[in-house]
């Protein structure tokens, strides 16, 4: 993160503060339709254009610890093996075998020397090469170099693991545009996994992810907690290509520290702006992670189907060594979840209210400029042929997007 992006923010922040309105010649949004929270259609065009092709967050290499380690992971509906070979690389796979589809594991996790199908055998390294099958011999020209495993697009961000079923995509780090570069601060080659929950929500994916984009809500919904410490109005965002983003709030206090992080270790290479400020980056399409001096968690939004959805959290901290991460930790990811809580309570009912009648589309303004960005990367990732008209959303922000 360099000096001038850095100055820039303080400025903006102060700027955002003290404005009486949106900026000269900041549009008006029309409302987003209600029916791309309800639809089943309007979903399958999500789970084939966006789900299907997007870089996932999908494991750290702490969970991967060893040669032959592996999880299944099946967050796209797709069943993919995730394991690290004999060289030490990450790498994913279809949980599929190339003779008749049977899969290799059907356990969460574990670790192994190679894979073998429980269906007729068939035998793979941890590379994915068909290495072994039963009676071969009957087997015409069967050539075992073109019979490994379908192998799934892999790439790291430090040591958080992505997967994307799309193989043309661009490599992860030139998808993630400036992120990479600003997130570099937090020693992505050593930072460690701490812990994991997930929550399940009763509502559509982005009617929780949509409370993550924006800070709108915190004197209402966060009024004892957030609100308290976080001065909503002073918030800069910027809109970067590809739908991601970041949102900037300053503490109300000079030189507020959360009490629930005092004591602990920090990266020792943090910048000024998360020492002052709360970032909140959103990677597109689901991952949340609002990043602190001490650890930060991924917040990350799956579909469950058209009126549910889990939230997965995941927290990250500065190589502890030895030994574990500290005991301080039970109690802020205790705090968070209560701030989760704050967060999650509305959802179900807003799902009702997005299905009833009275509902006619979202309306949004220049705080929460955000969701509108993240709703235009979906229509050019759908593509305008597929898109109904009815539930198109017209682009306005353009112009506000930074490409340097």
């Amino acid at each position: 993160m360099d000096a001038a992006f850095i100055e820039r923010v303080k400025r903006n922040v102060e700027y955002q503060r003290e404005r009486k309105a949106p900026p000269e010649g900041f549009p008006s949004f029309p409302p987003i339709p209600g029916e791309r929270y309800t639809a089943s259609a309007f979903l399958a065009l999500e789970d084939a254009y966006l789900w299907k092709r997007s870089w996932l967050y999908a494991c750290h290499t702490d969970e991967l610890p060893e040669t032959g380690s592996w999880i299944l992971w099946k967050k796209t509906g797709s069943p993919i093996l995730i394991v690290r070979g004999k060289d030490g690389e990450v790498r994913a796979f279809y949980n599929t075998c190339r003779h008749r589809g049977g899969p290799l594991v059907k356990e969460a996790s574990g670790t192994a020397r190679g894979f073998v199908c429980g269906y007729h055998g068939w035998t793979y390294d941890l590379e994915g090469k068909l290495v072994n099958l039963r009676d071969r011999r009957d087997f015409v020209d069967l050539d075992l170099e073109c019979h490994g495993l379908a192998e799934v697009r892999c790439e790291r961000l430090g040591n958080w693991v992505f997967v994307n079923e799309d193989p043309k995509a661009e490599p992860l780090l030139e998808h993630l545009g400036p992120i990479p570069g600003q997130l570099a601060q937090f020693d992505l080659d050593t930072i460690r996994h701490v812990h994991s929950k997930s929550y399940d929500v009763a509502c559509n994916v982005k009617v929780l992810l949509d409370a993550f984009l924006e800070v709108y809500h915190l004197k209402s919904i966060h009024k004892d907690t957030v609100d308290r410490f976080l001065d909503h109005r002073g918030t800069e965002i910027v809109l970067w290509p590809k739908g991601h983003s970041l949102m900037i709030t300053p503490n109300r206090r000079e030189g507020w520290v959360d009490p629930g992080t005092v004591g602990m270790p920090e990266f020792p290479s943090v910048t000024e702006l998360p020492i002052r400020y709360n970032l909140s980056y959103n990677l597109y399409p689901n991952l949340v992670t609002p990043v602190a001096p001490s650890g930060m968690p991924f917040l990350v939004f799956w579909p469950n189907g058209v009126n549910a959805m889990r939230i997965e959290c995941h927290w990250f901290a500065p190589d502890w060594g030895d030994g574990g991460p500290g005991p301080l930790w039970k109690t802020r990811i205790d705090n968070f979840e209560r701030i989760l809580y704050e967060d999650t309570q509305f959802a179900p009912q807003i799902q009702e209210s997005v299905e009833s009648p009275g509902f006619r589309g979202i309306t949004l303004n220049y705080q929460e400029r955000r969701i509108y960005h993240w709703h235009e990367e979906l229509d050019r990732r759908i593509g305008g042929k597929r898109m109904p008209d009815a539930l198109r959303v017209e682009p306005r922000l353009g112009e506000f997007v930074e490409h340097a």
